[in-house]
């Protein structure tokens, strides 16, 4: 087989953003040290899947390129399954400290979630 990220190769970009918003998922709980509410995960992914498909060709084509607009989805998809609601106090306490956060730039976009309200 090949490397773990080689899985896009043949995947169409749904599929391909699918497996990166599942991918960061993964880390954004791994690094918080909190179990993923699986069922909310898969929520997730199923809502991005339906936000993506409804997009023109063109638009999809270019969130490959545009990590703002690709996290911008990953955000909304995130609110939309509830993921937002689970783990609420402790991510937002989180959120707030900062100080053991060991999570990319990036994901200052779910973080606010809980920080801002939305």
């Amino acid at each position: 087989m090949g490397s773990p990220k080689s899985h896009h190769r043949g995947a169409g970009p749904v599929e391909s953003l699918r497996d990166e918003f599942r991918a960061h998922l993964e880390m954004f709980y791994g690094r918080l040290k909190l179990a993923a509410p699986y069922d909310s995960v898969e929520k997730a992914l199923g809502s991005l899947v339906v936000r993506l498909n409804a997009l023109p060709p063109e638009e999809l084509e270019a969130l490959s390129t545009n990590a703002a607009q690709r996290w911008a989805h990953f955000r909304e998809a995130f609110i939309e399954s509830g993921l937002s609601l689970k783990h609420r106090g402790i991510i937002a306490g989180l959120a707030r400290s900062q100080e053991s956060l060991d999570l990319p730039p990036e994901f200052d976009q779910l973080l606010t979630v809980y920080t801002s309200g939305h």
